[in-house]
């Protein structure tokens, strides 16, 4: 693995990003590569990097796991901003950074992403042509559950509070920071959550289990608005052409992954499609568990083989 840090034309900051290698690479061969998202939240270090990418790469491919803007290592500020149209654009400065690699063959480029990375790797695939496969593991619409969950269903009401709070940082306040989650999987308990998803995250990312420096599960409420606007499937009956692959399990919370997969599957164009259910798993457990995470790879390795 090699640690880079990529820097385009339109940046001003540079984006963090962990290369993963086949075995016996060789820099003067071509490989196909996967660009790989993390979570909405997370971080190249959290399941994108460390537990697909690592997978995708022993089977042939150069995969580049990367940190979004304003997260992980990345730069950008204010920090822990989910903005999705630089999201979006970070793919293509990942592109454009692949495409000057030597190994890496420039026509055989896909995308991978889990959580909200795959909702924005499905976003980014429509308008980035370099992009030629496109996977998705549990993947989620990010706007749709700030309209949605995220926002406990008054979208209205959280676009009015989130003007109130960049009108108080403009006028000098300290930027407002929440956490997504509880601190514990027991104080989530002790809280009352009885959410599936709500839980099982803590359970993850608030435990030694998935716990990462990076990987902070944090908001800024005055940069949000965007994203309340914003469609991963926008336009998907017309842009979406790439051969597709959404990978769900059937036990479903609030984040709502599951009937994202059921929708982009039914609206893509793409002729290549598939809608891949494993049962008796979770949205969490295919970040990171041995046996949900080998399902979603039976899948994942042909897909890429045949179409990069």
């Amino acid at each position: 693995m090699k640690t880079v840090k990529i820097r385009n034309h339109d940046m001003y900051w540079d984006i963090a990003a962990d290369i993963h290698f086949p075995p016996d690479f060789d820099t003067s061969k071509k490989y196909p590569a996967i660009i790989s998202a993390h979570p909405i939240g997370s971080c190249k270090d959290q399941t994108s990097g460390n537990v697909y990418g690592v997978a995708l790469a022993k089977e042939g491919f150069v995969v580049i796991a990367f940190d979004r803007s304003f997260q992980g290592a990345s730069g950008g500020e204010p920090r822990s901003i989910e903005d999705p149209t630089q999201a979006v654009e970070d793919f293509r400065r990942v592109a454009d950074y692949l495409v000057t690699l030597p190994y890496v063959d420039e026509d055989r480029i896909g995308v991978l992403g889990i959580c909200g990375g795959g909702g924005y790797a499905i976003n980014a695939a429509m308008t980035e042509r370099r992009i030629k496969a496109v996977g998705a593991v549990t993947g989620a619409n990010y706007g749709r559950l700030m309209r949605g969950n995220f926002t406990a269903l008054n979208p209205i009401a959280a676009l009015e509070a989130m003007a109130r709070q960049r009108t108080a940082e403009a006028r000098g306040e300290a930027v407002k920071v929440d956490d997504l989650l509880p601190p514990s999987p027991e104080e989530a308990r002790r809280l009352g959550v009885t959410d599936r998803d709500t839980l099982e995250a803590t359970e993850y990312y608030r435990t030694p289990r998935g716990q990462k420096p990076n990987g902070l599960n944090r908001s800024v409420p005055s940069h949000q608005a965007a994203a309340v606007g914003w469609d991963a499937f926008h336009l998907a009956e017309v842009l979406l052409t790439q051969p597709l692959c959404v990978i769900v399990g059937d036990q479903v919370g609030a984040f709502g992954a599951y009937r994202d997969g059921c929708e982009i599957i039914e609206r893509a164009v793409s002729k290549k499609k598939e809608l891949v259910v494993l049962e008796g798993w979770s949205h969490y457990d295919l970040y990171d568990k041995p046996e949900p995470v080998g399902q979603a790879l039976a899948k994942l390795v042909p897909f890429y083989k045949e179409n990069l």
